[in-house]
C-alpha cells in the first residue's frame, strides 16, 4: 500500500484484510482497485489485471522489469507494506554524473509527489551513483560542501561530504526547509515567498548548530519544519533564539510536513 501512497493515491476504504483505491490507471469516481493485504496482491477491476508489486511498478511507472528491479537491487525487499529504504550514507556513495532531469522513472516520481517538472529542474539534478559496485539514480539536492541528498522511489540515501543546503539572493527574509521535499512543495505552493526569499535546507535537523550564524544574518526568518517531534523541537529552539523568527507550520498544522499537505490538495 506504501506504493501506492508515495505515488500519491491513498485509500478510500480499509478493512483489516484489503483497501480500496481509486484506480492510478485512470480517473473514476468509484474506487475499483483493490489490494489484499493479506496476500500482498493488487487487482484493478476496471482493466482486468493485477499481480504484485513489481508488476504493479512496471505498469505504473512504463517500465521493464529488469529496470523495476534495478531499483531492487542491492538487497532492498519492497513489498506493498514497506516505505522506501533509507539506507545508511556510512556505505560508500560515488557520484559518477549530475544531469539534467530526464528519466522518465524520475519524472513519474515527481509527479507522484505533485511536483511540477520546471520546479524540480530548478533546484535538482539527475545522480547516477555507485554503491558497492552497484549503480543507481536519483534525484539530487546538492549542499554547500559538494555532497549530495538523493531520492528515488526506493532510496533516501547522501554522499559524503554530508551538509546543509543554502540557496543565497542576498534577500533579507530566509526561508528554512528540512528536505529536498519541503523544498519543492513550497516552490510549488507558494512561488513568490520562495522567490523573494533566500533558502535554507537543513537535509538533517542535526546541522541546526552549524547554520545559527547564518540564520542570524537575516531580519525576518520563516519556519516550515516537520510537524514531528524532531521539528517542533527544532522550531521552538529557533524562535526562542532568533526573535525574527516566526514558526510557520501552521499552514500545514494537519499534515506532517509541507509535501504531505501538497499531495493531499484537492
Amino acid at each position: 500500500m506504501k506504493i501506492l501512497e508515495n505515488l500519491g493515491h491513498f485509500p478510500t476504504r480499509k478493512t483489516e484484510k484489503e483497501a480500496w483505491f481509486l484506480s492510478p490507471f485512470r480517473s473514476e469516481t468509484q474506487a475499483s482497485f483493490k489490494i489484499s493485504l493479506a496476500l500482498n496482491r493488487w487487482y484493478d477491476h476496471g482493466k482486468g489485471i493485477g499481480g504484485n508489486s513489481i508488476d504493479l511498478l512496471t505498469q505504473l511507472l512504463n517500465l521493464s522489469v529488469k529496470e523495476v528491479l534495478a531499483y531492487l537491487s542491492n538487497d532492498l525487499s519492497f513489498s506493498f507494506h514497506q516505505p522506501p529504504t533509507q539506507i545508511e550514507t556510512s556505505m560508500k556513495t560515488q557520484i559518477l554524473e549530475s544531469l539534467t532531469i530526464n528519466h522518465p522513472a524520475l519524472i513519474q516520481y515527481l509527479k507522484s509527489r505533485r511536483i511540477p517538472f520546471a520546479i524540480a529542474k530548478k533546484y535538482l539534478k539527475e545522480i547516477h551513483f555507485r554503491r558497492e559496485s552497484k549503480t543507481f539514480f536519483a534525484l539530487g539536492l546538492e549542499n554547500h560542501l559538494g555532497g549530495w541528498e538523493l531520492r528515488n522511489k526506493f532510496q533516501k540515501t547522501s554522499s559524503s561530504p554530508k551538509s546543509f543546503t543554502h540557496f543565497k539572493e542576498d534577500r533579507t527574509q530566509l526561508v528554512v526547509l528540512e528536505g529536498m521535499f519541503d523544498l519543492l512543495s513550497l516552490a510549488t505552493m507558494n512561488p513568490i515567498l520562495v522567490y523573494e526569499s533566500d533558502v535554507l535546507v537543513l537535509n538533517s535537523i542535526a546541522f541546526l548548530k552549524d547554520v545559527e550564524n547564518l540564520i542570524s544574518e537575516y531580519s525576518a526568518i520563516r519556519l516550515y519544519l516537520d510537524n514531528d517531534h524532531a521539528g517542533n523541537s527544532a522550531t521552538k529552539t529557533l524562535v526562542r533564539q532568533f526573535s525574527q523568527s516566526i514558526d510557520c507550520s501552521d499552514e500545514y498544522k494537519k499534515y506532517k510536513d509541507l509535501n504531505e499537505k501538497l499531495m493531499r490538495w484537492n
